[in-house]
């Protein structure tokens, strides 16, 4: 079978009140060791709209708007067998240990799971009832063709539990 691929080390602090799950990462995020790299992703023109902050091609000054915002970023998949990005590719998967990183960050009130294979991979982990309310959004992946407007319309369930 094809190489395994990891996911990345969680995005994270003491401050975060809600975290964003996706699958894990993508070719392009691969190859560039970021989070939600591909040009054409709407993850970071999502995140900086809800904030009204000015968009940067800069992966540093992004993750220090995630952490001013209190926002996590992790993945639900920390490593699999995958032919390029799709997740309906993802073969022989292990978990992230979520329900560990969540006792760990007290002060996190929801989790959000950036599309339907992170959402199902959760259910998986955490169970049905979790103690945190669960919220699955539409994927900001270029894959997910729903228009930007309907995304960021659904993306902005995140500012209710953000103080």
């Amino acid at each position: 079978m094809q190489n395994r691929i990891s996911s990345f080390p969680p995005l994270i602090d003491k401050q975060s009140q809600i975290v964003i799950l996706g699958s894990i990462p993508g070719v392009k995020s691969l190859e560039k060791q970021q989070y939600y790299a591909h040009p054409q992703n709407k993850f970071w023109k999502i995140i900086f709209e809800l904030f009204n902050e000015k968009f940067t091609e800069d992966y540093a000054e992004r993750v220090n708007t995630l952490k001013r915002n209190h926002i996590a970023v992790w993945d639900v998949i920390d490593s699999c067998e995958r032919k390029g990005s799709l997740d309906s590719e993802i073969k022989n998967e292990e978990a992230n240990q979520i329900a560990e990183l969540l006792e760990n960050y007290p002060n996190v009130k929801a989790i959000f799971c950036n599309g339907g294979k992170s959402y199902k991979n959760l259910q998986k982990i955490l169970g049905k009832n979790y103690k945190l309310p669960v919220m699955l959004l539409p994927s900001t992946s270029p894959l997910h063709t729903i228009p930007f407007e309907k995304k960021y319309e659904e993306w902005k369930k995140i500012l209710e539990f953000i103080k």
